[in-house]
């Protein structure tokens, strides 16, 4: 069988897979953003055989005050997340993710919960005008760091690059799978970045969550929020970037400091 013909096969089964989530999982309420992994994804064309190691760290310097139902209030909290992504095929890769957290007043580090992510790209052989790529992440969490403990996000990763500037955009979507709870949530995020030189870039991330898809909420009410951020290649196989954000409205946490380290090793992609 061809090449060309297995990529085409592989990805017209995760479209009908992706089609039946969204005509069978229900709906989401309208909520925050993710409080375990704020990133902007980038393209990563998968090969068999390569492994990612990533940690997350975040840091709500300035949060929320006040319990959101079952939600306790982000401020002064401390989110790590321990994430591990295996290459499958030249075109997926497969990632789980350990959550944990401290909340103020209820002791150390604690279990958050776990969560699914299957990643997709489309060849970049195929000389497509942007890069393109999807992630369907499966979250399974307590309900003291999220409303929903069983969601599901959709993220497309859309990237362009033009010499030292690269753009990269997740029009991203997450509902709950439970089904007492209505509503497809739009949260968009995109990262521009600048190349100093190969080692080391500076860049803006956006990230947000506007409510419910089929109505938007006003722009006072939705989270938006502007990461600031730069990232270090400090050897070949690791990478370190840090970021401070800062909440464009009262919705949602304030003030939030977040790093990440990614360590590669296996097959090079």
């Amino acid at each position: 069988m061809r090449p060309g013909f297995r990529v085409r096969n592989r990805i017209r089964t995760l479209s009908i897979l992706l089609f039946a989530l969204g005509i069978f999982c229900p709906a989401r309420k309208v909520g925050a953003q993710d409080p375990f992994e704020l990133r902007v994804e980038e393209y990563e064309e998968a090969a068999f055989g390569a492994f990612t190691f990533e940690e997350h760290f975040i840091d709500f310097a300035d949060g929320t005050l006040s319990s959101d139902g079952t939600v306790a209030p982000t401020n002064h909290q401390f989110h790590m997340s321990s994430e591990f992504t295996a290459g499958i095929a030249p075109e997926i890769s497969v990632g789980a993710m350990l959550l944990t957290g401290v909340v103020p007043g209820q002791g150390g580090l604690q279990y958050a919960g776990w969560r699914v992510l299957p990643h997709l790209y489309l060849p970049d052989s195929w000389r497509l005008p942007a890069k393109f790529g999807l992630t369907a992440e499966f979250s399974f969490q307590r309900t003291i760091f999220d409303e929903s403990p069983r969601t599901v996000e959709l993220r497309p990763v859309i990237e362009k690059r033009i010499r030292n500037i690269q753009f990269d955009l997740n029009p991203s979507v997450e509902r709950s799978l439970l089904r007492s709870e209505t509503g497809w949530i739009f949260e968009p995020s995109f990262r521009l970045a600048y190349d100093r030189n190969p080692r080391f870039n500076l860049g803006l991330e956006y990230f947000s969550s506007m409510g419910l898809l089929s109505k938007l909420l006003p722009f006072g009410r939705q989270v938006n929020q502007l990461f600031p951020d730069a990232r270090w290649k400090l050897k070949k196989s690791v990478l370190w970037d840090v970021g401070v954000g800062a909440g464009l409205t009262q919705s949602g946490n304030h003030l939030v400091l977040k790093s990440r380290i990614e360590y590669s090793f296996g097959r090079t992609r």
